[in-house]
C-alpha cells in the first residue's frame, strides 16, 4: 500500500524516482506522481492515473535535471484515483510539496481550521491538510521546514510515513514516519541520500540503511550528516545496518509473472528457510531456532499461545495452531489481528502472543502486539522483511528468509510460515518434552524432503492450466478441506478471490451439509483437498454427498490414490508426507489454479485491483 520514493545528492533524481517507484509498484496502487526541484529553485509535478509507466510518459519531455525530488505510488484511501488526489500535493504558496502513506485521522477537524485562516484544498486527500499545515506554522513561526514538520506533526492523529521538500532548499528531504515504514538509504561517500517505503528501490545504490521508528523525523540533507529526532523528546541516536536483500529476486527470472516466479521458487526459499537450521545429527535430525534457545524457560512453560494475523498470514496460524497443540500440548488459538486490539482482551500470566505478518508491517498486527504487550504478554514475530517493524518491536522471533515476495498474492511467503511454524512447534516440543522422539526425527526427515516433493508437484504445472479453462465461466466456487487441510480450503479459495476475481468460500467438508450444500449444482466446481490421511474415508463421503447434487469435482490427491480418481472428474497428486506437513504440498496446485484462471481471464496477476501487498493503514 502506498510506495514512497526520495533523492538528494548529486545525480540526476527523475531515474531515480521513476526507477524506484517500479520496485514498488507489488505494493498495490491506482496512481502515480513525483515533484523535482530544478537548479533554479523551481518545483515541477507530474501526477498520472495508472501505471507507473504513465507517470514515466508525463516525464519524457521533462528537461529537469534537478537532484532533489520525492515521488509516490497511490493507493486510494480518502478521495477516488484521479489525477487531482494523487501524490505529491504542494502548498497553497507552491513552495513545499509531500508524499504520504497512512490515514490522518483528524483531518476534516484540521482542514476546516485551516480553511478559516484563509486556506483552499484541490484534493479530497487527508495528506493535503498536512503540507497546508506546515506551511502555516512556517509562516506564523517564521521557521524552516524541519520544524514545521515537528511541530505539525504533534497536531496529527493517526499513521503517516512523509517526504517533505521545500523549492527553496533544492538539497533537503524532511521525512517521518508512525505506524508506516520509511527507510532512509545512506550513500557511501559522496553525501547523498535516498528515502524509500522499503529496501528495494535503495539496494542498488547503498547497502547502508536507516530505519526509522514511530514519532521519528529524519533531517535529510546533501553533504550533510543525517539528523533524527523525536518529535516529542528531540534528537536520538540512531543504528545504520547493512540491507539484506537479493536483487535477483526483484526480477522475474524469464517467468511472465512474478507470481508464478514465486510459486516455482518455493523449493528453493524453503531449502533457505531450513538452511542451519534443520541439521542431520547422530543418524538422525534436530532442529535449532536461536529464538527458542535463548528463550526456553519462558516458552516451555508458556500457559497459551495466540496467534494475531491477517489475511494469508492468518491461514498459515490456523496450521500453526494445530502443530503447537499436537507437539507442544499447549493450548493455543488464532485471532484475526484487525479484531484481536478491540475485544475486551485477557491476557494469562505466561501467554505468548505469536504475530505473523509477511512485510512486518501490517498495521492491524502491529496494533494488535502493541495492544498484547500492553497487557504483559510476551511477543514473539514471524515475519519475512529483517528490520521491520514487528521484527523491531516484538520480543524475539524467527525470520522465514524466503526473498522478497513482489506478487501481491501471496505464495512462497506462506509456506514458508508453515515451515517456520513447524520447526518452532518442534523445537519446542522436543524441549518440553511433549513430542515423540520418533515423530519428531521423522517429521524433520520429511521437512528436509519437501522441496523435492513440490518440484513434482510443479511438474503437473500444465495440467492445472488446462484444468483452470473450467473455472474461467464459474462465478462460485467452493474449497473444502478438513482437518491439516481446513486452512488450506480457506487459503485456495482465497487465492482465486484475490486474483481472478471469482467469488469463492472455503469450508471444512464436514459443514457443507449445514448450509453451503444449497448452494451446489452443475455449474458450481468443488475443490477437495484429500491427502490419504486419518478423514480420509470421512472425506470421500462428503464428496458422494456433492456428486449426488450433480456437483463437478476437483480433488488434490495422495500418489496412487485410484479410490477418488474413480470419481472425480479432475484429481492433482501430491507426494505422500505427514499428515501434519500436507499443508505444504496440498496448497502448491491451488496457488498454480488460481494463477493460470486469472492467466486465462487476461487479469492483472501481480497487481490485482483494489489490493496491497502491505497493509500499512487499518
Amino acid at each position: 500500500m502506498c510506495g514512497i520514493v526520495g533523492y538528494t545528492g548529486n545525480r540526476p533524481v527523475l531515474p531515480i524516482l521513476i526507477g524506484g517507484l517500479k520496485k514498488l509498484e507489488y505494493r498495490g496502487y491506482d496512481s502515480a506522481g513525483c515533484a523535482i526541484v530544478t537548479g533554479e529553485g523551481r518545483m515541477e509535478v507530474y501526477k498520472a492515473t495508472g501505471k507507473v509507466a504513465n507517470l514515466e510518459d508525463k516525464t519524457r519531455e521533462c528537461n529537469n535535471h534537478g537532484t532533489l525530488g520525492i515521488a509516490h505510488t497511490r493507493w486510494a484511501t480518502h478521495g477516488v484515483p484521479s489525477v487531482t488526489n494523487a501524490h505529491p500535493h504542494v502548498s497553497q504558496s507552491g513552495n513545499l510539496a509531500i508524499v504520504h502513506n497512512g490515514i490522518i485521522e483528524n483531518y476534516a477537524t484540521l482542514c476546516e481550521q485551516l480553511k478559516k485562516r484563509g486556506y483552499t484544498f484541490k484534493s479530497q486527500t487527508d495528506t493535503e491538510v498536512i503540507v497546508q499545515l506546515i506551511e502555516y506554522i512556517m509562516t506564523i513561526r517564521d521557521c524552516d521546514l524541519a520544524a514545521g514538520v515537528l511541530s505539525a506533526l504533534k497536531l496529527c492523529i493517526g499513521a503517516y510515513a512523509i517526504a517533505v521538500i521545500d523549492r527553496r532548499n533544492p538539497t533537503r528531504i524532511v521525512a517521518a514516519r508512525k505506524s508506516s515504514p520509511l527507510a532512509i538509504g545512506v550513500g557511501e561517500g559522496n553525501g547523498e541520500f535516498f528515502i524509500a517505503s522499503d529496501a528495494s528501490p535503495i539496494a542498488e545504490y547503498t547497502k547502508k540503511i536507516v530505519y526509522l521508528n514511530d514519532e521519528e523525523v529524519a533531517i535529510i540533507e546533501k553533504g550533510k550528516e543525517l539528523q533524527v529526532e523525536n518529535i516529542r523528546t528531540g534528537s536520538v541516536d540512531f543504528e545504520i545496518k547493512d540491507i539484506d536483500l537479493d536483487l535477483t529476486m526483484l526480477d522475474k527470472g524469464g517467468f511472465p509473472h512474478f507470481m508464478l516466479k514465486e510459486i516455482f521458487d518455493q523449493p528453493a526459499v524453503l531449502k533457505d528457510c531450513m538452511r542451519g537450521r534443520v541439521i542431520a545429527a547422530d543418524g538422525g535430525y534436530r532442529v535449532i531456532l536461536s529464538a527458542v534457545e535463548q528463550h526456553k524457560q519462558k516458552l516451555v512453560n508458556a500457559s497459551r499461545f495466540t496467534i494475531v494475523s491477517c489475511g494469508t498470514s492468518w491461514h498459515a496460524g490456523l496450521i500453526g495452531k494445530q502443530l503447537i497443540e499436537h507437539f507442544c500440548r499447549i493450548h493455543t488459538e488464532v485471532a484475526y489481528a484487525s479484531e484481536y486490539r478491540y475485544n475486551d482482551i485477557v491476557v494469562d500470566p505466561g501467554e505468548i502472543v505469536i504475530a505473523i505478518s509477511q512485510s512486518g508491517e501490517t498495521a492491524d498486527t502491529l496494533a494488535a502486539i502493541e495492544a498484547a504487550r500492553e497487557r504483559g504478554a510476551m511477543v514473539f514475530g514471524i515475519v519475512n522483511s529483517v528490520g521491520s517493524s514487528i521484527a523491531r518491536r516484538a520480543d524475539t522471533g524467527t525470520y522465514v528468509h524466503i526473498g522478497q515476495e513482489i506478487g501481491v498474492a501471496s505464495t512462497k511467503a506462506f509456506t514458508g510460515q508453515v515451515t517456520v511454524l513447524a520447526m518452532f512447534a518442534l523445537a519446542l516440543g522436543m524441549e518440553r518434552g511433549s513430542v515423540d522422539p520418533a515423530e519428531y526425527n521423522e517429521v524433520l526427515r520429511e521437512l528436509t524432503l519437501l522441496p523435492d516433493k513440490i518440484e513434482r508437484v510443479l511438474q503437473q504445472n500444465d495440467k492445472i492450466r488446462d484444468m483452470a479453462r473450467t473455472f474461467t465461466y464459474a462465478r462460485n466456487c467452493l474449497y473444502l478441506g478438513r482437518g491439516w487441510n481446513y486452512p488450506v480450503a480457506l487459503e485456495g479459495a482465497l487465492k482465486l478471490k484475490e486474483i481472478s476475481y471469482i467469488h469463492a468460500e472455503g469450508y471444512p467438508a464436514a459443514e457443507m451439509k449445514h448450509g453451503p450444500i444449497a448452494l451446489i449444482d452443475q455449474d458450481m466446481p468443488v475443490i477437495f483437498i484429500a491427502p490419504h490421511d486419518r478423514l480420509y474415508h470421512k472425506i470421500i463421503s462428503n464428496m458422494q454427498e456433492v456428486i449426488s447434487r450433480k456437483g463437478r469435482i476437483f480433488a488434490i490427491i495422495t500418489e496412487n490414490d485410484h479410490t477418488i480418481r474413480k470419481i472425480c472428474s479432475d484429481v492433482i497428486e501430491i507426494p505422500e508426507t505427514p499428515a501434519c506437513l500436507s499443508p505444504l504440498l496440498s496448497v502448491v496446485p491451488l496457488q498454480l489454479l488460481s494463477y493460470h484462471v486469472a492467466v486465462a481471464k487476461q487479469l492483472d496477476v501481480d497487481q490485482p485491483r483494489n489490493l496491497a501487498k502491505s497493509v500499512t493503514v487499518e
